[in-house]
């Protein structure tokens, strides 16, 4: 593994150096969150793709033997680094994203009445050169592993790619102008209040009948854009309003996502495992004293509380299938997490992989994430197709990486953008219980919406954003 220390520039200015590069993907951190949002990483130019589509694995379009997971931790196998704990936590691999769709390939579960959508099940552009950001120390370096050569060739194109990202990153560029962007009223939902207050008491009729505890419903919003709108100039505006721990920018073909999630999925370093539900949503106050009040009351709310402790409950069990027994712990339960605009009540959830067991396995044990489905997690998910009708697409699927040394972080695509030609679209939604409130359920969607809208205000220069 060829590692180079280059001198260290804000992240976005040389992000933007590649974007318009194939396969561009950036995983970011934009905003200051210690250190769950220590890193960034950026990559163009894969060697490889990965993808599932109709639950049938591909390699660059060849398809492959045995189950999707199966496929791919059989490609991962061809592409091998030991993992370093004292270096960055990824220093190349896959970089993509899960489709909360892809779930129905590890389960048996029920399919919607719209199953279309705009992306692949699955799918992983495989990266030999990235540039790895230390937000905290003020790093940048660049790893070239020379796949997918092997022997001496391999040390040959090392060098050879390495050469080549760093003549990338002194071209001079044009910054993405910005678009204009119809009105918020131009977005369509698949849900008007009052049948989104009915979907909320149907969940909850559900919950009386002794199905489930809880179910996560969501709103989808679409709206037409021009044919010049830039998703990556939006992505920009995106991560100035809302900043996240959690965020990334991918290029998919002719799909584009741009994801602003403040929750992570599951991390995967050493055998260690954390997962980050968050669970209890509160608008923010510019006033600082009617901020804090609002913060406590989130705190003190035993509804909200209610529904994160359910969900912490259910992650307990999916990482207990596949971590070692007496490791699975909660270091923290519904503690306070204040973003751009947001508070959240947010837990961890931590365990030890057992010998044997991989990230793979991880994803399998636990995808999708219980915060955005419910519990019992399998009759949540045919509960919410049923009364969702279509499929979800990457909205509360996953976002991140597998690294050459096994090791995995991904997060919750919320507050997630997908860019098709001619058109955008994200969701917004909360959970359900028997506390809920059918009118405040659907408020919380626009409050969780309101983010979005606000980026696109912004983008297309209006007031007020």
């Amino acid at each position: 593994m060829l590692e180079i220390a280059l001198d260290y520039r804000p992240v976005a200015d040389v992000a933007a150096r590649l974007a318009g590069r194939p396969g561009f993907a950036f995983l970011d951190s934009a905003g200051d969150y210690g250190e769950i949002g220590r890193y960034a990483f950026v990559a163009a130019d894969p060697f490889g793709t990965f993808v599932v589509r109709d639950g049938v694995a591909f390699w660059d379009d060849a398809r492959l033997p045995g189950t999707s997971l199966e496929a791919l931790r059989d490609v991962l196998g061809r592409y091998r680094i030991a993992g370093d704990p004292a270096s960055f936590p990824f220093r190349g691999g896959g970089i993509g994203y899960i489709a909360y769709d892809f779930g129905r390939h590890l389960e048996r579960l029920a399919t919607p009445a719209d199953p279309a959508t705009p992306v692949d099940d699955l799918r992983f552009d495989f990266y030999d050169v990235v540039l790895a950001f230390d937000l905290r120390e003020k790093r940048l370096v660049l790893f070239s592993s020379g796949f997918p050569a092997e022997g001496e060739a391999r040390e040959t194109r090392a060098h050879e790619r390495a050469a080549e990202m760093m003549a990338w990153l002194t071209e001079e560029v044009d910054t993405p102008g910005f678009r204009s962007f119809p009105a918020i009223g131009a977005w369509r939902s698949n849900f008007t209040e009052a049948a989104y207050q009915a979907a909320v008491a149907h969940v909850q009729a559900y919950i009386l009948a002794g199905d489930i505890y809880q179910a996560n419903i969501s709103q989808c919003c679409t709206a037409d854009i021009p044919a010049d709108f830039d998703p990556w100039a939006f992505y920009r505006t995106l991560r100035a309003v809302n900043p996240s721990p959690f965020g990334a920018f991918l290029r998919s073909g002719t799909v584009a996502i741009a994801s602003s999630s403040p929750e992570r999925f599951l991390k995967c370093r050493d055998g260690k495992v954390e997962a980050r539900p968050i669970k209890g949503t509160a608008r923010r106050e510019v006033d600082a004293v009617r901020d804090a009040a609002v913060a406590e009351a989130l705190l003190s709310s035993d509804k909200d509380r209610a529904e994160n402790t359910m969900i912490v409950d259910l992650l307990r069990n999916d990482l207990s299938r596949v971590c070692q027994p007496g490791t699975v712990k909660v270091p923290t339960l519904c503690g306070l997490e204040s973003y751009e605009g947001l508070h959240h009540l947010t837990s961890v959830v931590t365990g030890t992989l057992k010998p044997g067991c991989d990230a793979v396995d991880l994803v399998a044990a636990s995808f999708p994430g219980g915060s955005i489905t419910g519990a019992p997690k399998l009759r949540a998910m045919d509960i919410i197709t049923e009364i969702e009708g279509a499929a979800r697409g990457v909205y509360c699927g996953a976002i991140g990486y597998l690294g050459f040394d096994g090791g995995l972080d991904l997060n919750i695509a919320i507050r997630t953008v997908t860019f098709e030609p001619g058109r955008a679209r994200f969701s917004a939604g909360g959970g359900v219980t028997l506390l809920s409130d059918p009118a405040a359920e659907y408020a919380e969607t626009l409050v969780k919406a309101s983010r979005i809208f606000a980026a696109f205000r912004a983008h297309a220069g209006e007031e007020g954003a």
